[in-house]
C-alpha cells in the first residue's frame, strides 16, 4: 500500500472486505502527526489538527463532562470505533462513551456504544464530515454528533438518529452558544474556537 499525497487514501485496498481493511489496519504503521480511518471502503490517513484546535477540543471536552450520563468519560484521544454495519471505522476528534467500552484488550471500539462524537473539520477531511459521517453516526444510533466547521467557522449539531441518518439538526457561527441535545442536554459556548490571527512580519 502507498500514501497517496494528493489525497489521503491508500491505494490496494478498493477490493478487500471490511475484516481485511481492519486486519490491515491494524498493521499500518502510521507517520507521526496522522490518523487513518476506514471509509467507503479504503483505508484513509489524514493529518492530525492544527495545534490550536487543541484548545478548542479541551474546551468542548470541559464544558460537556459535566453534562455526561453517568459513568461515560469524554476524551479527544486517538481510538478507533468500529461500524460493521456501515463498514466504516472512524477515529473521532472527540468521543464519549461509558466506560465499559474501553475495558477491552484490542483497540477496536463499538461505534454504537457512543453517546456523543465530534469532528473538527481540516480541508481534507471536511467532506467526509459533512457526509459520509454524518450518515454513519446517525444510522448507528449515536445520539449526537457535533461537527465544528474550522474553515466556515460555525458549528453544526445533528441529533434524532434513524436508519436515514439524522432527522434534525442547527447550525450556529463560533462565538455563540449552541444547544446540544439529550443525553447531554446542555449549551456549547464556541466564543474563542476561530483560528488565531497571524501577526504581520
Amino acid at each position: 500500500m502507498t500514501l497517496m499525497t494528493e489525497r489521503p487514501t491508500m491505494s490496494g485496498t478498493e477490493s478487500r472486505s471490511f475484516e481485511e481493511l481492519l486486519d490491515a489496519l491494524d498493521e499500518l504503521i502510521v507517520p507521526d502527526g496522522y490518523k487513518a480511518e476506514i471509509i467507503r471502503g479504503n483505508i484513509v490517513v489524514s493529518p492530525r489538527s492544527k495545534a490550536y484546535y487543541l484548545d478548542v477540543m479541551e474546551r468542548v471536552c470541559d464544558q460537556l463532562r459535566p453534562n455526561l450520563p453517568d459513568g461515560h468519560r469524554i476524551s479527544d484521544g486517538p481510538f478507533l470505533y468500529v461500524f460493521p454495519g456501515s463498514e466504516r471505522a472512524y477515529g473521532p476528534d472527540i468521543h464519549a462513551a461509558h466506560r465499559s467500552v474501553s475495558r477491552t484488550s484490542g483497540n477496536r471500539l463499538d461505534g454504537e456504544a457512543l453517546s456523543f462524537v465530534a469532528e473538527l473539520t481540516s480541508s481534507s477531511t471536511r467532506d467526509d464530515d459533512l457526509t459520509d459521517k454524518v450518515e454513519t453516526y446517525g444510522k448507528a444510533g449515536v445520539p449526537v454528533y457535533l461537527v465544528l466547521d474550522m474553515q466556515e467557522e460555525q458549528a453544526t449539531v445533528f441529533w434524532t438518529p434513524s436508519v436515514k441518518g439524522y432527522e434534525s439538526h442547527c447550525t450556529m457561527p463560533f462565538g455563540e452558544e449552541l444547544p446540544i441535545p439529550a443525553p447531554l442536554d446542555c449549551t456549547l459556548d464556541t466564543t474563542g474556537f476561530h483560528a488565531p490571527k497571524t501577526s504581520a512580519t
